[in-house]
């Protein structure tokens, strides 16, 4: 749900004391990793250059809040790697592999709202250059997602209509029904939809998240509160909330429509590119969006409809594709390549068994108010064992010494 566009350079995510002027060499070990210090209101780096090709960052979460930092590109727009959901007293790693050029490091304590401590980061030396065959490699598997991709948003874009078409007509049950249907595409690819600015929020923000960041409250969630609104006046006892008018649905609906057929058309444009590092951390990116303290796990992402594991299934399916669509490459990188794609196979079906166990598209999910605390803590703990070979597949698709 980031307000940002990831940059299209070579750059990988994986995962300071201010602004030290001192450059650092590449990162190949956790030894030279650069330190973030992540506060309630600062974002120290300890340092602010480094040589080109791969640079990891160490974030240590020293607030009280979940954090989340950010490489940004010389726009301060442009994500060129994030990493998300560092809990209090805890740190996790970045790692992107960044060519030549200006950057800003930054911060965002609570996750919502502007980011703290914005500060200039450069990159010198030599452009990266990468193996011929790998590169075929590379340039196969970028190819193939980015045409799911595509794929995923056409068919989103009919299934809106018709969600908004029951919707706007009044047909409740159908829009209920269609709901979380319709979002499984979107789910399927959202690290990939939030790199375009404001439609993310537009299409896929959370009430509370609108409201702390002082936009207007409209897409999927929104239309979810007015179909669900008994469910909404428990959740908001302190509101005067109130069912919209015709003329206000059709606002609502039209609204959608517009900003999912703006999605398509960047997605179809020929500014729209990704790279290898797109996808492999767009893969732990979509176990991030469960986890998320206001993701599925804890049922804050579906707050009134409670249709969350829809939504849980779908992030995990798009996971699964993007680790497939680099899966050779990881498989030849050597015994610990092989190892570790062992390992993905394994909990990606573990994932997928038990959350099966809850239903599935065709015959339907149950309501996840229904799921018990011992039960998503089960669902935690498999998505826990299966985040964690996940976020070494960049280190080994790159050929990346982990941090």
């Amino acid at each position: 749900m980031n307000r940002r566009s990831r940059s299209t350079v070579l750059a990988v995510a994986l995962a300071g004391t201010l602004a030290l002027s001192a450059c650092v060499k590449n990162s190949e070990s956790s030894d030279d990793a650069i330190k973030v210090t992540s506060t309630a209101d600062g974002c120290e780096v300890s340092a602010a250059k480094a040589d080109s090709g791969t640079i990891t960052f160490d974030v240590t979460n020293e607030g009280d809040k979940v954090t989340e930092f950010y490489l940004l590109d010389s726009d301060k727009l442009r994500i060129i790697g994030e990493v998300e959901n560092i809990a209090p007293g805890t740190s996790r790693g970045l790692t992107v592999q960044a060519q030549p050029g200006d950057y800003f490091t930054e911060c965002k304590p609570g996750m919502v709202g502007d980011g703290v401590g914005n500060a200039k980061f450069t990159v010198s030396g030599d452009d990266l250059a990468v193996d011929e065959d790998e590169q075929k490699a590379i340039d196969a598997a970028v190819a193939s997602y980015t045409a799911y991709t595509k794929d995923q948003v056409a068919e989103l874009v009919t299934n809106v209509d018709d969600f908004v078409a029951a919707y706007t007509s009044g047909d409740d049950d159908t829009a209920r029904r269609l709901f979380p249907i319709t979002r499984i595409n979107y789910e399927r690819i959202e690290p990939t939809a939030e790199q375009f600015g404001d439609l993310d929020p537009k299409i896929d923000y959370r009430k509370p998240g609108a409201e702390a960041e002082n936009l207007p409250f409209t897409g999927f969630h929104r239309i979810e509160m007015d179909l669900w609104l008994d469910e909404a006046k428990t959740n908001y006892p302190d509101e005067k909330l109130s069912a919209l008018d015709d003329t206000g649905r059709k606002e609502l609906g039209e609204q959608l429509v517009t900003d999912i057929k703006a999605l398509y058309d960047k997605v179809h444009s020929a500014d729209f590119v990704l790279t290898i590092g797109d996808i492999t951390n767009g893969s732990i990116g979509l176990l991030d969006e469960v986890a998320a303290p206001d993701g599925k796990l804890p049922g804050e992402e579906d707050e009134f409809s409670h249709t969350d594991l829809y939504d849980f299934y779908a992030n995990v399916e798009g996971a699964k594709v993007a680790y497939d669509s680099v899966r050779e490459i990881a498989a030849g990188k050597g015994a610990e390549g092989k190892q570790l794609v062992g390992d993905l196979d394994r909990q990606f079906a573990a994932m997928f068994a038990l959350l099966e166990t809850h239903g599935d598209y065709e015959q339907g999910f149950v309501s996840y108010d229904t799921v018990r605390q011992p039960q998503r803590n089960e669902l935690g703990a498999q998505l826990n064992a299966l985040s964690e070979p996940l976020s070494q597949l960049t280190h080994t698709v790159l050929g990346v010494s982990k941090s």
